[in-house]
């Protein structure tokens, strides 16, 4: 066995690379882009970049684009020209919405129309699934083998990426042991780990379901604010202690605890989207302004989890009927969905809300 890296090995350690502030290249042959996270940007590398031949662009979401009033040529992302005289700051108040309000005299801005931006996208792409702020620096280069191993930098191809990037890791179980619950003492908890070393996720299985009939299930997407510190601002802990109830309750289910924190786009983002909340804007309005979609959720790790722990039908417990959707494409049955309404405070009115209106959840 090579002791080289995968090409799902390689993507992971780009994303660790671009969380840093290290520089990561994208392509092979005459084509490539050597990528640098906004947040991550510091002012020696910006000054590092411009010293390589080519003049850097800023590649933003469409979504951003559109807060910032940056016309997007390439219909789902813009690439913003970087002017000689701006510094890591001007990026990051570029990509940065929680610094609208601090420095509100943006633009207008030049944004590239010429060339593909196929590889920009995938760069856009990467960054996200870092959990990072989905902007990123961008400098085209007819060299990208030969400038990888100059920066010590890790290469991707291109059709590398994109494979990875779109490509469900298969979740391989780690450990599981008998854990003693308030909602059932008869609680098991299973950990599972991607293939590719991404985040582990998590089943809790209550009494002993039976893997031939349509177990009781609940997809829920963590929720550190609101399972741990009690939240007012969204339902999701009263979601989980009454799901796990309910379980109890019945005397078997199945709870997948699925490490998708803010729809999916990290508890740090989560912040920013608060934070612009508090401006007025609500969940999904925030979201566009971050330049991340309404949703960026996988349910596919649930599919994934339910066909691994034996079970092919489920009683699905939720208000999304996209989860329902979802899961149906994925093989798994629903046989029935059961509502989970839990209580409105001033707090989360508005939060629910917009999940009926915008989101489509049935509340």
């Amino acid at each position: 066995m090579s002791l080289l890296p995968t090409p799902a090995e390689l993507v992971a350690r780009a994303r660790s690379d671009l969380r840093v502030g290290l520089p990561v290249v994208i392509g092979a042959g005459g084509a490539g882009l050597v990528v640098l996270a906004a947040e991550a940007l510091t002012d020696a590398r910006l000054t590092a970049l411009r010293a390589l031949p080519g003049k850097p662009v800023v590649a933003i979401t469409l979504h951003r684009a559109e807060t910032l009033k940056a016309r997007a040529y390439d219909e789902d992302l813009a690439r913003v020209t970087l002017p000689a005289e701006v510094d890591a700051w001007w990026v990051r108040t570029l990509a940065d919405p929680a610094l609208d309000l601090a420095a509100p005299m943006k633009g207008p801005f030049l944004t590239a129309r010429e060339g593909d931006a196929g590889l920009h996208r995938l760069a856009l792409l990467l960054v996200k699934s870092a959990q990072l702020l989905p902007a990123a620096v961008a400098l085209t280069t007819d060299r990208p083998e030969a400038l990888a191993a100059e920066l010590g930098a890790t290469r991707l191809t291109a059709d590398t990426a994109a494979a990875d990037l779109a490509l469900h890791h298969p979740l391989l179980p780690v450990a599981a042991a008998r854990l003693p619950m308030e909602a059932s003492e008869a609680g098991r908890l299973h950990i599972f780990r991607p293939d590719n070393g991404g985040i582990e996720h998590y089943a809790i299985e209550i009494g002993r379901p039976d893997r031939d009939a349509p177990v009781l299930a609940r997809l829920h997407s963590a929720c550190f604010t609101g399972d741990v510190l009690g939240s007012l601002k969204c339902d999701c802990g009263p979601q989980l202690r009454t799901a796990l109830a309910t379980m109890g309750q019945t005397g078997a289910g199945v709870l997948l605890y699925l490490n998708q924190e803010g729809r999916g786009i990290g508890l740090a983002n989560k912040m920013r989207a608060y934070s612009l909340q508090d401006q007025g804007f609500d969940t999904v309005e925030a979201n566009h302004r971050l330049g991340f979609e309404d949703d960026e959720r996988d349910f596919r790790i649930g599919a994934d989890l339910l066909r691994r722990m034996g079970f092919g039908a489920v009683r699905l417990m939720t208000n999304n009927p996209r989860k329902v959707a979802m899961m149906a494409a994925e093989g798994i049955t629903v046989t029935e969905r059961v509502p989970l309404i839990t209580g409105t405070n001033r707090h989360n009115a508005h939060y629910l809300a917009v999940k009926r209106t915008k989101s489509g959840h049935l509340l």
